[in-house]
C-alpha cells in the first residue's frame, strides 16, 4: 500500500511516521525548498531563525513517534527546558514570570491580588480537568458523525465550554493583569479569548504537566529528526515539489497526485495543505471539492500575523526565551485583530530570544530574535502590505527599544518580515491565516473539517484545520487520529 501525504509541517511528518511505522510506504511532497511548513528555517549573515512554531509542549507526544519503531527521541533531536515558560510584561510596569512552581506563581500571584491565590488554584483544577476530557481522552479521536459529539456532549456542557476562556478564567480570578496572563493562550492557537470555547483553557494545564520546551538547534532541528526518521523508516519527501491536483477514479476515489506536472499513483492522499486549497484548488476541477472549497472559504478563519526576524550585534541576556508584551489596550485590541476592518494602532506583542538557551542559533557576542504581532486576515482588512510592512515594521522595532532592547536600532545586523500576504502566497493559507479555521466551539470537533473525508473515502486531513486543531500538540494528535482511521481503513492493527 502506498500513501501521498502533502505537506511537511509537524502534522504531515507525524502522519508519515505514523504510516511508514506501520509499513504503508509513504511519501511527503512539500512545495518549498525545506521541510517544516510553518516550521521553515531562515538563515542570515549566521544567524538561524526558525519561521514558525517556538513553543514546543507535551514532548511524550512526539515520544510516542519515535517509539513506534522502537527508537528514541532523544536520539535525533535534544530538547531544552525552557522557564519562565513566558515573562508577561504590561505598560504599567507590573512583570510576571510564568513558571511551573506554585510557590512562585503564588508570591506573584498574592503580590498583584491576594484573593486570586486561591482562584488561581480553581482554576488550574478546572483547567486540568478540561485536559483530561479534550486533550487525554478526544484529542486523537476522531469525530466523524454527529452521534460522536452528542456522546461527548453532557460532559462538554458540564465544563461550560459554551463560555469563553476569558470569561471562565474571569470567574476565578479578579485581577485584570492574571485575567490576561490566563486567557492569551487561546491566541497561540488562533483563537480569540472572548470567542473561543474555553475548553482552549486546557493548554494551560497542558504546559504545567509537560512543561515548555525548545529543540537544541531551534524548531527545525526537531523538524530535520522527524525527516530522519521517516527516511531511516524507509520514506521518501519529496522537496520544491508542489502537488497541483489530487486525481480521482471513475468511483470517485482519490488515485494520486499530479506534482511538477507528472502524475503519481497512491492507495490514499492525506493533506496537511491548508484545508480550503486543499479543496478549492486541488480539488476544485470535481464538484466535491469546489462545494467544500466554497463552503470552508465561507467560515470563520484566525486572525493572521505579522513576524519580524532581526539579529542583533549584541547580546541582551535580561530578556528572556519568550516575552508577551501586552499592549494599553486588551479586548478591543483582540477584537480589531478578528474584525478588521484596519490595521489597530497598536499592539501586543510575542517576542522570541531562542539564544537565551541556545547561543549556537547567533554568531559569537550576538542574538537571535523574532517578534510577531497578531493582525487581522485578509478577509477583514484591505491592507496594502506591501505599503504597511516597512512601516509597521519600524513602529514594532522602535516599540521594542523602548520597552526592552535598548540600542536596537544601532544593532541591526539583519531583518525581515513575513506578512498576511506571504502566509497566502508562500503557504496557500486561505486569507493569509495564520491558525486555519477560527477555533470557535461550533468550528471544534465534529465541526471542524474531519480527519476523513466524508465523500472521498481514502482521502484524509492531518493538520491544524482538522480535529483537534491548531498548535504543535493539536496537529500531532491529529497525525494520531488520521492515522488511527487510515489504518483502519486498510484493516492494519494499529
Amino acid at each position: 500500500m502506498k500513501a501521498a501525504v502533502i505537506g511537511s509541517g509537524f502534522g504531515g511528518l507525524a502522519l508519515a511516521i505514523r504510516l511508514q511505522s506501520a509499513g504503508i510506504a509513504t511519501t511527503v511532497f512539500e512545495a518549498r525548498d525545506k521541510p517544516g511548513g510553518r516550521a521553515y528555517v531562515y538563515q542570515d549573515a549566521g544567524f538561524t531563525f526558525d519561521g514558525g512554531p517556538t513553543v514546543i509542549t507535551d514532548p511524550s507526544a512526539l515520544e510516542e513517534l519515535f517509539a513506534l519503531s522502537g527508537r528514541r527521541l532523544a536520539d535525533y533531536v535534544t530538547l531544552l527546558p525552557v522557564s519562565p515558560f513566558y515573562r508577561l510584561c504590561w505598560e504599567d510596569g507590573v512583570v510576571f514570570d510564568y513558571v511551573n512552581d506554585q510557590d512562585a506563581l503564588d508570591r506573584q500571584i498574592a503580590a498583584l491580588s491576594p484573593p486570586d491565590v486561591a482562584g488561581y488554584r480553581r482554576f488550574l483544577a478546572y483547567s486540568e480537568a478540561l485536559l483530561q476530557e479534550g486533550y487525554v481522552k478526544l484529542g486523537a479521536v476522531p469525530f466523524l458523525d454527529f452521534a460522536s459529539m452528542v456522546r461527548v456532549a453532557p460532559k462538554l456542557v458540564q465544563l461550560q465550554s459554551w463560555r469563553s476562556v476569558h470569561a471562565k478564567v474571569a470567574g476565578f480570578i479578579r485581577d485584570e493583569h492574571l485575567r490576561q496572563a490566563f486567557s492569551f493562550h487561546s491566541l497561540l492557537v488562533g483563537g480569540n479569548p472572548f470567542a473561543t470555547s474555553s475548553i482552549y483553557a486546557l493548554i494551560h494545564a497542558l504546559e504545567r504537566r509537560w512543561g515548555v520546551w525548545f529543540p537544541k538547534g531551534g524548531t527545525g532541528a526537531l523538524i530535520e529528526g522527524m525527516i530522519r526518521l521517516l527516511r531511516d523508516l524507509g520514506g521518501e519527501v519529496q522537496l520544491s515539489s508542489p502537488v497541483e491536483r489530487i486525481e480521482l477514479d471513475g468511483a470517485g476515489r482519490a488515485r494520486g497526485v499530479v506534482a511538477q506536472g507528472r502524475a503519481q499513483a497512491f492507495d490514499l492522499v492525506a493533506s496537511n495543505a491548508d484545508v480550503v486549497h486543499t479543496y478549492s484548488r486541488l480539488l476544485g476541477h470535481a464538484p466535491r471539492g469546489a462545494q467544500q472549497g466554497r463552503k470552508l472559504g465561507a467560515r470563520r478563519h484566525s486572525m493572521s500575523l505579522f513576524v519580524i526576524y532581526f539579529g542583533l550585534k549584541r547580546q541582551h541576556p535580561e530578556v528572556r526565551h519568550h516575552t508577551v508584551l501586552f499592549g494599553p489596550r486588551y479586548r478591543e485590541l483582540i477584537a480589531e485583530i478578528f474584525r478588521g476592518p484596519d490595521l489597530p494602532g497598536d499592539f501586543s506583542l510575542y517576542l522570541h530570544a531562542p539564544t537565551r538557551t541556545d547561543p549556537s542559533l547567533a554568531p559569537p557576542g550576538c542574538d537571535a530574535f523574532y517578534v510577531l504581532a497578531p493582525v487581522p486576515h485578509l478577509g477583514v482588512a484591505d491592507i496594502d502590505w506591501s505599503v504597511e510592512a516597512p512601516r509597521y515594521r519600524d513602529r514594532i522595532l522602535s516599540y521594542l527599544q523602548e520597552r526592552c532592547i535598548p540600542g536596537l536600532m544601532d544593532d541591526l545586523v539583519t531583518v525581515r518580515t513575513f506578512s498576511p500576504v506571504d502566509f497566502r502566497d508562500q503557504l496557500n493559507a486561505h486569507h493569509g491565516s495564520a491558525f486555519s479555521l477560527e477555533p470557535l466551539l461550533t468550528q471544534s470537533a465534529w465541526f471542524r473539517v474531519h480527519n476523513r473525508d466524508d465523500r472521498i473515502p481514502n482521502l484524509y486531513f492531518v493538520g491544524a484545520g482538522t480535529h483537534p486543531g491548531a498548535g504543535v500538540p493539536g496537529v500531532i494528535g491529529s497525525a494520531k487520529a488520521t492515522a488511527g482511521l487510515i489504518l483502519a481503513d486498510a484493516g492494519i492493527a494499529a
